[in-house]
């Protein structure tokens, strides 16, 4: 089974700076699997909040996640630079596809990349609901052309 390739910067649109924990490593000398994730939850919901206006707080659409996914092509450690490249790979009526990559600081090619998949529900009801037309149109504004 061949691996995919690591992505490259150049296909991310928005990026944010990530601050790397002693927490982060494992007995193996280098960042936990499990703590991509974090950094994928990051990435997204601060671009979600900065840009898209997302109110985690009191706003009446919250996202929750339904799917994720990583790969891993070369290994990080504490204590690291990193930053979280953003994309949207796919944008439904009340759900959206990024793709994010984790990249150390100076490098290229990613670290890691995966999936993040949110659908978008009532906050009380949790029931599914279309994305609101400012977020749209900031999740539109990073995404991959058809």
């Amino acid at each position: 089974m061949s691996r995919p390739s690591a992505p490259s910067r150049d296909e991310y649109f928005w990026f944010r700076s990530i601050t790397t924990r002693w927490s982060d490593n494992d007995i193996y000398g280098h960042i936990n699997n499990v703590v991509y994730y974090g950094y994928f939850d990051t990435v997204a919901n601060s671009y979600l909040i900065e840009e898209g206006g997302l109110d985690i707080h009191a706003g009446p659409t919250i996202g929750l996640v339904v799917a994720s996914s990583c790969a891993y092509h070369a290994p990080l450690e504490h204590p690291s630079d990193i930053q979280g490249g953003l994309r949207i790979d796919r944008l439904g009526t009340s759900s959206v596809q990024y793709g994010i990559g984790i990249f150390e600081s100076g490098s290229e090619t990613a670290a890691a990349n995966g999936t993040f998949t949110h659908v978008f529900v009532d906050r009380d009801q949790r029931t599914s609901l279309p994305i609101p037309d400012e977020l749209r149109r900031a999740l539109s504004a990073i995404q991959v052309p058809a």
